[in-house]
């Protein structure tokens, strides 16, 4: 198993798709939908309805991997306000989102006249 600091790009597929989908499903969403290169360096990452499950497609030189992660009680967080079907994230941001972090709500920046 490669590791997620390994790839180019992390490639999140906003809308969730069926699980019963494998391989061969997740490779034609990939592909035809999104228009992406299925053998660029990149991990392809894909929610079921629910947010309870993550599947990370990616092609390495010998052919294709599938990962599969199940949440325990609770959900994965999932963008909300991002209209993209595509959606770029680091290699960090996967890491909290796999903790099953909120990565979508950040801080805001504080700004400050004086010190006391």
């Amino acid at each position: 198993m490669k590791s997620i600091y390994a790839f180019k790009n992390i490639v999140i597929h906003r809308k969730p798709v069926d699980f019963r989908k494998s391989i061969n499903g997740l490779s034609v969403i990939i592909a035809e939908e999104c228009k992406l290169d299925l053998k660029s360096e990149s991990l392809f990452i894909f929610t079921n309805k629910r947010r309870s499950h993550l599947k990370i497609l990616y092609f390495d030189r010998s052919g294709f991997a599938l990962w599969l992660k199940r949440l325990e009680g609770t959900k994965f967080s999932w963008p909300k306000d991002i209209d993209n079907e595509v959606i770029y994230i680091e290699a960090k941001d996967l890491e909290l989102l796999l903790d099953g972090l909120n990565i979508w709500t950040r801080f805001k920046t504080v700004d400050f006249d004086y010190v006391i």
